[in-house]
């Protein structure tokens, strides 16, 4: 029998701020020895009481405005009480039946096809301390318990997994555009779980939901996703039941694993948070952070390729990120007899070449947006070539020197006299009869060789268009 999945994402998101949801203990976190961020409200020693950070619920308002959700009125916070020893107060406060946003959504793009998923909620609570298993005993580091987390909830329109995937790499780029989330999974400023149940294709019940965790990277979720689809399916069709269970990705065996029961809110014995009061959402307010929205990644890809003329597939990489599409119409209005298509290709080529080979952001490059228009201009007019321009670049990079200065330093300067190329161009004949007899005998493609030559004997410098038909015009001579 044919299946159709049926799959809604819980998102966790690491709020950037200064401090913790209710404290004053530093939220940057990530390079202190154990238990060093914290204080008395965050360790829940007794007679302390939690004050909410004000940064954190502007940033998930931000959020939910971004995702087109609607902000009510009011608000609240809840105590969501469990046994876990992640937060020593035996509960974590969150928000249950009054979250900050809902009834949101956000477009995909998938082979070709948009589709909508809808955004339930999203809300704000507090992170959990980290825990570390080892044999037998387990040890607690409370640094990141307390830490603003925003949690966004999807409604089930999610049908596969390559468009979670997709859903989630769109959610990434949005929450880095608003500078709320580093978007890093892998160090689990980032981190998701995913609902997931199968139906016969056509049937209208809903079938049982299994929530999958561990996801720890957007390779998971695909694989994750894709495993549960497929195991449901085959208890299905051997005429067993899928029970309502958790379960983990076990990234070295590539499969789920059973972990426990799954929990409904009744387990969690939801109440209002006592020591915080409801908030009053004021309009104007709403509207003053509604100002603060960017230029979103869909609509940057969108007008990337109605005002610059950009293939869909370049405007996506560079829309991706923010710093990288601002970057790239810096380098565009800069350089005046540069197309905007010619500044792509080199920042996604050349550019972003130079980035993985140091692991690194546009933010380290050393290279401006101006340096690379002017370096693009002197290709352009002639004055180096693209193969000398590669190597200025690299050099740029690594020394933060300008490129005329270091064209002009190393001599780069392109050789387009055709007196000076033409001797050199029949130096390369000479020195290789047998590829001259076959480009004579119609074998063109030698030419390209020939080319090599002389480039080579030029230190790269000589004009290839100029070299080319030189080489051709000296050849043809031979010919006839």
């Amino acid at each position: 029998m044919r299946y159709e999945a049926i799959i809604g994402m819980e998102v966790h998101a690491q709020v950037i701020t200064q401090s913790k949801m209710f404290c004053a203990c530093s939220a940057d976190y990530a390079s202190a020895p154990p238990n060093t961020h914290v204080c008395p409200v965050c360790l829940a020693l007794p007679g302390v009481l939690p004050t909410i950070n004000r940064a954190a619920v502007e940033a998930t308002v931000l959020t939910g405005l971004a995702l087109n959700c609607r902000i009510p009125e009011k608000t609240k916070f809840d105590r969501k009480n469990y046994p876990y020893p992640d937060l020593p107060k035996g509960y974590q406060i969150s928000q249950y039946d009054m979250p900050l946003c809902v009834d949101g959504a956000l477009e995909i793009e998938v082979d070709g096809r948009t589709r909508r998923i809808g955004i339930r909620r999203v809300h704000l609570e507090e992170d959990t301390a980290k825990l570390f298993h080892d044999g037998g005993s387990s040890l607690i580091d409370f640094n990141r318990s307390g830490v603003p987390l925003i949690e966004i909830v999807t409604e089930a329109d999610i049908r596969s997994a390559e468009e979670a995937w997709a859903y989630l790499l769109e959610l990434r780029a949005i929450l880095r555009y608003l500078g709320v989330n580093s978007g890093n999974m892998e160090e689990g400023a980032m981190r998701c779980e995913a609902n997931v149940s199968v139906r016969p294709v056509g049937a209208e019940a809903l079938g049982t939901k299994v929530e999958v965790k561990n996801l720890n990277s957007f390779r998971s979720v695909r694989q994750a996703i894709a495993y549960e689809v497929e195991r449901q399916s085959r208890i299905l069709d051997e005429g067993g039941r899928v029970q309502q269970v958790t379960m983990g990705w076990d990234e070295d065996r590539q499969r789920t694993v059973f972990q426990r029961s799954k929990e409904e809110a009744e387990d969690y014995r939801y109440f209002p948070e006592p020591d915080l009061p409801p908030l009053q959402l004021d309009e104007a307010w709403i509207a003053a952070i509604r100002q603060r929205l960017p230029e979103l990644p869909g609509a940057k890809r969108e007008r990337f390729v109605a005002q610059y003329g950009l293939r869909a597939e370049d405007a996506a990489v560079l829309a991706e990120d923010r710093a990288v599409a601002e970057y790239y119409e810096a380098a565009v209005a800069a350089s005046a007899d540069v197309g905007p298509q010619v500044v792509a290709n080199w920042i996604t080529g050349e550019v972003f070449r130079l980035l993985r080979e140091e692991n690194t952001t546009i933010d380290a490059l050393r290279v401006s947006p101006e340096g690379l228009a002017a370096l693009l201009n002197m290709v352009t007019k002639g004055t180096i070539n693209a193969t000398v321009a590669k190597e200025v670049l690299a050099e740029m990079h690594s020394t933060g020197d300008a490129a005329e200065a270091i064209v002009t330093r190393r001599g780069l300067t392109q050789i387009s006299d055709e007196d000076e190329l033409l001797a050199i161009v029949r130096q390369a004949v000479e020195a290789n009869p047998k590829p001259v007899q076959q480009y004579l005998d119609g074998k063109p493609q030698v030419l390209g060789f020939l080319i090599g030559q002389v480039m080579r004997a030029t230190r790269g410098q000589a004009n290839p268009q100029v070299a080319a038909r030189l080489l051709r015009d000296e050849l043809d001579r031979i010919k006839h």
